[in-house]
């Protein structure tokens, strides 16, 4: 069974659909990326599993169950994060203080959770007493990932985690996901830098204009030359 199955969806914002009937699926463990042109709906899909935007239509199942219009807080502990692409960190604070608000539903001691975040975003253990606000984009982006990761979560949704930065941070960003992936994490990525994320995943899909387009393997998809060329720069 898939951890995460989403049937026949249509939903946007106001009285607008962006997503017209389209389907998709997360299995355990799997990394899946969505590409696309822009305005295709991608993020949408993300907004919509995480309660920002307005399901008319179709059926978003989590571990068997429906999980369409919950609170985000109950979608966090039912063990769904999601990391939007901007204002994904508490500027003023701290570090150490943006982490310790990724753990407000939890009544344990969480103190090894912080341990094993700052193990896998070495960057951030120097700078844990340092505004956030104040980081650069990668180091920012890192906190966000890193807020999410505290209550452990089954499915990560990442809504363009490499926008804006540097070719450095790129191919960091891109290193630390594989890696929480490799931990056990379920992905479901929305991502420009199309080419390297379906290097890096099991499965994509290429929507455009709130439909589905294609549907296969990350190297299937690099290795079609159609898709290649609409869809992916050439």
């Amino acid at each position: 069974m898939p951890l995460l199955d989403i049937r026949d969806l249509y939903s946007g914002y106001r009285e607008v659909d962006i997503l017209k009937g389209i389907n998709l699926s997360v299995d355990p463990g799997e990394m899946v990326v969505i590409v696309g042109p822009n305005g295709a709906g991608k993020s949408t899909v993300l907004k919509s599993l995480f309660g920002l935007a307005t399901v008319r239509q179709g059926s978003i199942l989590f571990n068997g169950k429906s999980i369409v219009n919950l609170r985000s807080d109950k979608l966090v502990r039912a063990g769904i994060c999601y990391v939007p692409q901007t204002q994904n960190v508490f500027p003023t604070l701290s570090v150490q203080e943006n982490l310790e608000m990724g753990a407000f539903v939890r009544k344990d001691d969480f103190r090894h959770q912080v341990a094993k975040i700052y193990d896998l975003f070495p960057p951030l253990k120097e700078k844990r007493s340092q505004p956030a606000g104040t980081l650069s984009g990668g180091q920012r982006q890192m906190v966000a990932m890193g807020r999410a990761l505290m209550v452990d979560p089954k499915l990560l949704l990442l809504d363009e985690p490499t926008a804006g930065l540097s070719p450095l941070y790129v191919e960091q960003i891109f290193a630390i996901i594989d890696d929480i992936n490799k931990l056990g994490v379920s992905i479901l990525m929305v991502e420009q830098n199309a080419k390297p994320a379906l290097r890096m995943a099991d499965r994509g899909y290429v929507l455009a204009m709130g439909t589905n387009r294609h549907e296969d393997t990350g190297p299937n998809l690099l290795n079609n030359p159609q898709i290649a060329e609409m869809f992916l720069g050439g």
